[in-house]
């Protein structure tokens, strides 16, 4: 169950970020299986090509994963395994939230960094 939510979100990681290995594309979609074409937010994280989309579309895998979970009976023996896997990607949100905060801070501090360069040599 996690490990679909795992792979879609590495395949929209390497959308975004320009970068294409075979080899590891072609694991993350053998790890999805039908689920890479099927309509719904795992197809649709594996085929986003922005960090905002990313990072929303993973937003809803998780509250689908939390949804299945708790349907499942209390005595079901991979309970546990599944109460495990929402953990890592509850863990995997927060990393991937901190990850956009530091890139949205590089941008800002870019743009303090230039107006500084401007203070010392001014444009005529």
């Amino acid at each position: 169950m996690a490990c679909h939510e795992i792979a879609a979100l590495r395949l929209g990681l390497m959308n975004v970020m320009g970068k294409f290995d075979p080899a590891e594309r072609e694991h993350e979609l053998a790890e999805l299986g039908p689920l890479a074409t099927t309509a719904g937010p795992l197809k649709s994280l594996a085929e986003a090509r922005d960090l905002a989309s990313v990072a929303r579309i993973y937003e809803t895998t998780l509250a689908d994963l939390g949804a299945k979970v708790s349907k499942m009976p209390a005595g079901d023996a991979k309970l546990a395994y599944h109460n495990t896997l929402l953990v890592l990607t509850k863990k995997v949100e927060l990393e991937l939230r901190a990850q956009i905060e530091g890139l949205d801070r590089l941008g800002r501090e870019l743009e303090e960094m230039h107006d500084f360069v401007h203070e010392l040599y001014p444009v005529d």
